[in-house]
C-alpha cells in the first residue's frame, strides 16, 4: 500500500491489520468488472443472431446486474445477519464459478447466447449480498469515524477500474477475444474469494433473531427509519433521472456535435477522472453533515450537468462532465455512512442488500426511458432535462430537509417495540442525527 502520512484520513484504513490485505483483492476483482463493461456485451454481439444483436446485447447487460435484486429477496433469510467478509466471500466464489463456466462452455462448443444469458444471470444473484458485505466489513472493523474514508477507499478503487479497465479489455479482446476477457474477469473474483478466505479470520456470525428474520427484515427496517426511506428514495430518484443520459450521450455527439466515438471516450474518460479526484476528496468530508452533503451532491451534480444540455463548446462542456464525475463520486459513500451509523452490524447485511436491490433498477428503468425521450425531442433537450430534473430533485430535498428541522415540535418515536428490545449504539446516533 502507499505510504500515507499519519494524518490523513485514510491512514486508519490502509493500516488496519486486516483490510489492508483484502484492499488488494478488491483492487483487481474491481479490474476485472471494469473489463466487464466491454466484454459482456461485445461478447453477447458475437454470439446473438444477426437481426436481434441489440435485443442480445441488452438482455446481457440486464443480466450482469439485475438478478441480484432477486438474490436479495430469495436468500434474505439464509444471509441475513452473517458477518461482511462471510457474505462478500460467498458472492466472489459464485461470481467465479458462473463466470468461469462462460469460457468452459466456450471451449466444448456449448455456448450460446441463451446459456451465455443464464450464466450470467447465476453469477449475479449474491451481488447485493456481496456489496452489503464489504460495507459491513468497514461497519465491522473500523469504528464510525472512520467509515466515510473507508467506503471513500471503496469508491476510489471502482473509479480506478472504470478508467482503466475498459480501454485495457479493447486491448484483450482484440488479441486473444472477449470470452477469454470473461476468463480473466472469472479469475480476479477467484483472487477475491481466496483472500477473504485467507486474509481474514473465519468468522460465521449470525443472530438468532436475524436468522429467523423475514425474508424483507432490510426492506421494513428501512421503512421504519425516516432518515433512510428519504435517502433510499432521493437515491432511486437521482439514478433513474441520470439513466436517460446513457442513451442521450452517443447520440448527442453523433447526431448534434458531428464527431466519433473519440469523443464520446473523451467524455467518459474525463467524468472518470473526476470520479476519481471525487473518490480521493470524500475521505475528507467525514466532518460534514452527511445528509447535507448527500442532498448538496445532487444539486451539484445537476448544475454540473446543465453545460452539456445547453449545447455549451465541448472546451466548456468537457471540463463540466469531468466536474460532474467529481461531485457524483462521494455519493455513495456518503449514503453508505448514513447506513452504516444507523444500523447494527448485524442488522447492516440485509439493510444494505435491500438498498441495494432497489437501486439497480433505477438507472436501467431510467435507460429504458431515454430511448422514447431521445426519439420524442433529442439527445441535447434530453440531456437538459435530465440536468434540470436532478437539479429540481435536490432543491426539493433541500426544502423538505429545511421544513423538517424548522418544524417545530416534532416528535419522533423511537425504534424500540415489544419485538425487539434492543438497540444499537448506531441507531442511537440515527435518532440524534435525526433531530
Amino acid at each position: 500500500m502507499p505510504r500515507l502520512p499519519r494524518t490523513s484520513p485514510y491512514w486508519p484504513v490502509v493500516s488496519h491489520p486486516l483490510l489492508r490485505r483484502v484492499l488488494p483483492g478488491l483492487a483487481v476483482s474491481a479490474l476485472g468488472d471494469g473489463m466487464a463493461v466491454v466484454a459482456v456485451p461485445w461478447l453477447a454481439r458475437q454470439l446473438a443472431p444477426t437481426g436481434q444483436r441489440g435485443l442480445w446485447i441488452a438482455v446481457a447487460v440486464a443480466a450482469y446486474t439485475l438478478p441480484s435484486a432477486v438474490g436479495t429477496v430469495a436468500f434474505g433469510r439464509l444471509l441475513g445477519g452473517r458477518g461482511g467478509a462471510q457474505l462478500a466471500g460467498w458472492d466472489a466464489i459464485l461470481r467465479a464459478a458462473a463466470l468461469a463456466a462462460i469460457p468452459i462452455a466456450y471451449l466444448t462448443g456449448t455456448l450460446t447466447i441463451g446459456l451465455y444469458a443464464v450464466l450470467l444471470a447465476a453469477s449475479a444473484l449474491l451481488h447485493s449480498w456481496g456489496s452489503a458485505g464489504r460495507f459491513t466489513l468497514i461497519a465491522e472493523l473500523l469504528p464510525q469515524r472512520h467509515h466515510l474514508p473507508a467506503n471513500a477507499v471503496l469508491t476510489t478503487i471502482s473509479g480506478f477500474a472504470t478508467v482503466v479497465g475498459p480501454p485495457l479489455a479493447g486491448i484483450l479482446i482484440g488479441w486473444v477475444g472477449s470470452v477469454w476477457v470473461i476468463a480473466v474477469d472469472a479469475a480476479t473474483f477467484a483472487v477475491l474469494a481466496l483472500t477473504y478466505r485467507l486474509a481474514l479470520p473465519a468468522t460465521g456470525t449470525i443472530r438468532r433473531y436475524e436468522h429467523s428474520a423475514p425474508r424483507t427484515a432490510g426492506f421494513a427496517f428501512i421503512r421504519r427509519q425516516p432518515t433512510l426511506l428519504g435517502l433510499l428514495v432521493l437515491s432511486v430518484a437521482f439514478f433513474f433521472l441520470f439513466g436517460p443520459v446513457y442513451v442521450a450521450m452517443p447520440l448527442h455527439i453523433t447526431d448534434d456535435l458531428h464527431a466519433s466515438a473519440t469523443l464520446l471516450a473523451a467524455y467518459y474518460t474525463a467524468f472518470g477522472i473526476g470520479g476519481l479526484l471525487g473518490g480521493v476528496v470524500a475521505g475528507h468530508l467525514r466532518h460534514w453533515p452527511l445528509r447535507a452533503t448527500i442532498i448538496g451532491i445532487v444539486i451539484g451534480f445537476g448544475a454540473a450537468m446543465l453545460p452539456l444540455g445547453v449545447g455549451a463548446p465541448v472546451v466548456l462542456s468537457l471540463p463540466a462532465f469531468a466536474l460532474a464525475g467529481l461531485i457524483w463520486a462521494p455519493y455513495m459513500s456518503t449514503s453508505m455512512a448514513l447506513f452504516q451509523r444507523s444500523a447494527s452490524t448485524e442488522q447492516l447485511p440485509a439493510v444494505l442488500a435491500a438498498n441495494s436491490a432497489v437501486l439497480v433498477l433505477a438507472v436501467p428503468l431510467g435507460t429504458m426511458l431515454g430511448g422514447p425521450m431521445v426519439g420524442a425531442i433529442g439527445p441535447r433537450p434530453t440531456l437538459l432535462l435530465s440536468g434540470m430534473a436532478i437539479l429540481a430533485l435536490g432543491l426539493v430535498a433541500a426544502g423538505f430537509a429545511t421544513l423538517r428541522r424548522s418544524t417545530p415540535g416534532t416528535v419522533r418515536m423511537p425504534l424500540r417495540s415489544s419485538s425487539r428490545p434492543w438497540r444499537s449504539q448506531g441507531e442511537r446516533e440515527a435518532e440524534a442525527d435525526q433531530h
